[in-house]
């Protein structure tokens, strides 16, 4: 499910003897359908990639061949989970989401199942009130951001002159979009194979450990990417497959719910 210029489309993709075969509905069914080969990484280009002498990454690039970075060319579908995944476990992201759709979305157009929701549109998330965001479990800080990044939406999507860099610095100028929402936003936008997560709490370490068997902080991450400059956000990917996370100290961090304050 996701939305269009010309409206909101659902999309369903099946592969039958290695064909991938695309049938969509909704007003916006013609572009969304023109988009899916961009979305499963037909503009990405991985031969471009060189893993050099590291032997994790040579043995991880060479048995995933299949892993291509997409792009959706739509900032908005990108920007609302980005945000509700600020400072919070996983967990909590996916809840708030869950209750997100069920309160602002729209029904899938098409044979979708029962209780499948379109992304609530810039104007409906506007339109939900305090009470109701309290209600989703949202806390003030990512309510703000997510008011101020609907408030402008229009001014966020992908134009052809505008890249990864500069997509960046125009959603950091809006309140509550730090340098690790935007990385976020842009990797799903472009496909950008070199814009890396700064900021993120496990990322850095899973860059650590993986390349030099350490824990490590955010600038320590990038020292260690920079060699693959470029191409810095693909390995990450590929650590992500075939990397090494250190060993977990004391229990995890347990979900906070909002919606008891």
């Amino acid at each position: 499910m996701v939305n269009t210029p010309d409206g909101p489309a659902t999309v369903h993709l099946t592969v039958r003897g290695g064909e991938v075969r695309v049938t969509a509905w909704g007003p916006g069914a013609e572009r969304a359908g023109a988009a899916v080969p961009a979305w499963l990484g037909a503009e990405d280009r991985p031969e471009e990639f060189e893993p050099g002498a590291h032997p994790l990454l040579s043995r991880v690039h060479r048995a995933s061949p299949w892993l291509r970075l997409g792009r959706t060319g739509r900032t908005w579908d990108a920007l609302v989970p980005a945000v509700l995944e600020q400072k919070v476990t996983v967990i909590e992201a996916h809840r708030v989401w869950r209750a997100l759709l069920r309160l602002a979305g729209e029904p899938a157009p098409g044979p979708a199942p029962e209780g499948m929701r379109v992304p609530p549109t810039p104007q409906r998330v506007l339109a939900v009130t305090d009470w109701e965001w309290h209600r989703c479990g949202l806390d003030g800080a990512r309510r703000r951001a997510l008011r101020a990044v609907a408030s402008v939406a229009a001014r966020l999507e992908p134009e052809e002159a505008v890249d990864c860099p500069d997509l960046q610095r125009r959603l950091q100028t809006v309140p509550g979009i730090g340098v690790w929402t935007a990385a976020e936003v842009v990797q799903r936008v472009f496909g950008c194979p070199d814009t890396v997560s700064y900021g993120d709490y496990h990322l850095k370490n899973l860059v650590g450990w993986s390349l030099a068997g350490r824990r490590t902080d955010d600038d320590g991450m990038m020292e260690l990417l920079e060699p693959w400059r470029g191409q810095r956000q693909r390995v990450v990917r590929l650590l992500g497959i075939g990397g090494s996370r250190p060993p977990r100290r004391g229990p995890r961090v347990a979900p906070t719910n909002y919606r008891r304050f």
